[in-house]
């Protein structure tokens, strides 16, 4: 791919923006020497106004999304690419969230340009286990656990039942679940049909792979290594 493109396509401009950006000379090799659009060069050799690229195509980030942000370009409300690079937004493709967590939903996001790896983690055939925790508004039964997994739930407006889902009980108001599916709201339904009210809903985990120390807001790019062990649990 020809360097005016591959830039505009990591949302840098339009072709005719990068030009610009070519014959000012703000595209350089790390070493510094002036870029033309011919020039073949490793992606983590390019340098505009001396700073990296931005990640390549195929790339997939992990994000820790707070609350208060929808999975979307055309909310109203604040989204998640606010917490990006503006770039990131204007890519093409696009760098689009991997399923989808809700406003008030905290924790793990995947995000990459990959579609063909955004489907296999989120295809049903992939049975890849998402781990979330939740705030209820109510004391748990106790009965709780033994429906979840029994596969027989069915929530309002469904056709199928939900898949067993395993619930552990951190405390009387406090449960981690683990689902290997994405229905919508499919916690906050879970726990609706049992009677209690969902106050808090954090994503911990998907797959093998967990947020470790990455702080509330922030996000990194993960390796080949961090990607694969989404499907190694």
């Amino acid at each position: 791919m020809r360097l005016v493109r591959l830039i505009a396509n990591l949302g840098y401009g339009s072709q005719r923006d990068v030009k610009m950006l070519l014959k000012e000379g703000r595209v350089t090799r790390a070493d510094g020497s002036v870029l033309s659009d011919g020039d073949k060069v490793e992606h983590a050799d390019i340098r505009i106004d001396g700073e990296e690229l931005d990640p390549p195509q195929g790339s997939v980030l992990m994000l820790h999304k707070p609350a208060g942000y929808t999975c979307s370009t055309s909310d109203p409300s604040r989204v998640v690419y606010e917490l990006l690079p503006e770039r990131f937004e204007y890519r093409n493709p696009i760098i689009a969230p991997v399923g989808r967590l809700d406003r008030d939903t905290t924790g793990l996001l995947l995000l990459t340009d990959d579609g063909q790896l955004l489907h296999r983690i989120i295809s049903p055939k992939a049975n890849v286990p998402k781990v979330y925790e939740a705030e209820l508004a109510r004391p748990l039964t106790g009965e709780e656990a033994a429906l979840f997994a029994s596969g027989t739930l069915m929530l309002k407006s469904e056709k199928t039942p939900l898949l067993p889902a395993a619930l552990e009980v951190l405390d009387e108001t406090r449960a981690r679940l683990t689902i290997r599916e994405g229905r919508y709201h499919q916690i906050r339904r879970m726990f609706a049909a049992v009677g209690n009210h969902v106050e808090t809903l954090h994503r911990v985990s998907i797959g093998g792979l967990t947020l470790g120390d990455l702080e509330e807001g922030e996000w990194r790019l993960l390796d080949a290594g961090e990607v694969a062990s989404v499907f190694a649990a």
